[in-house]
């Protein structure tokens, strides 16, 4: 997880985006996924960056237990829910090898 590697592109945050993110932090698992949303809510006007976005990635998932696979794979779901509702296609390696 090296945010460093990270290819930065600008975001377009319109307020279908912001909604899509309202709806999602509503509906989203309590927990890691739920308080990410509320981080990126609070943020993403501000920074609407890919780089921003993978750094709170990058701290979700540092507070995932290590050893913990099974945690780690449903919130590496629930990020990759994000990314699409941000348009970003890859993380650039930030969610693990496996992962887009």
């Amino acid at each position: 997880m090296i945010v460093a590697g990270v290819v930065d592109a600008p975001l377009f945050v319109v307020p279908r985006v912001l909604d899509a993110l309202r709806a999602y932090q509503a509906s989203a698992p309590p927990g890691l996924p739920d308080a990410l949303a509320a981080t990126l809510l609070a943020g993403i006007e501000a920074h609407p960056t890919k780089f921003w976005v993978m750094t709170q990635f990058q701290k979700t998932l540092a507070r995932i237990p290590a050893g913990d696979a099974a945690t780690r794979d449903h919130v590496c779901k629930e990020l990759e829910t994000l990314m699409d509702l941000l348009g970003i296609r890859s993380s650039d390696g930030v969610l693990g090898p496996e992962r887009r």
